[in-house]
């Protein structure tokens, strides 16, 4: 069975986001297992709908300008403004240490559109990410948990947009909470 065109672009996103992440790890496995939990915690809230496979694209490229050579240039050039802007959205500005880091990117996410396609992508997608991190360090035992607690209300108050990924928010609020 051929691969639908709703599928082909994510998928190509993946193979692109493993040879340029190359030898990362998340844990204790492949950086991918990360993209994937991202990218299916998009599915999973959307359920295939619109947008599903846009979303999914930025998924599994939303950390690799920021964590590898790859510029907004070359995933431009390969999948197009909407997401090369959505992964620039999500990817850490410059900063002297994480706190600074953090304190911009919620600035931009504070201006953020989600009347924008690369603007909502981007507000959906770190909203995923974020809760796949917080789930894994649930399941992990990870000590990173204080530390997205403790950010928790800045991120919030920066990404959160009432009626957008609300089933999202409703886990990672709780988890945070615990």
């Amino acid at each position: 069975m051929a691969e639908s065109t709703h599928d082909a672009i994510p998928a190509q996103a993946r193979a692109f986001a493993i040879e340029h992440h190359g030898d990362q790890r998340y844990g204790d496995g492949p950086y991918v297992t990360h993209l994937d939990e991202v990218a299916e915690l998009i599915r999973a809230q959307l359920g295939g709908g619109a947008g599903d496979a846009l979303l999914r694209t930025v998924a599994y490229l939303h950390d690799v300008v920021e964590d590898t050579p790859v510029t907004a240039t070359q995933v431009a050039e390969r999948f197009g403004a909407v997401v090369a802007g959505a992964v620039e959205l999500l990817s850490d500005p410059p900063g002297a240490n994480r706190k600074q880091r953090k304190a911009a990117l919620h600035a931009r996410f504070e201006r953020t559109s989600p009347e924008d396609a690369a603007g909502r992508a981007a507000l959906i997608v770190k909203a995923a990410d974020r809760l796949a991190n917080v789930r894994a360090c649930v399941a992990n035992g990870d000590a990173r948990l204080a530390m997205y607690a403790d950010e928790h209300p800045a991120f919030r108050g920066a990404v959160h947009r009432p009626g957008l990924c609300d089933a999202v928010w409703s886990e990672l609020d709780a988890l945070v909470a615990r």
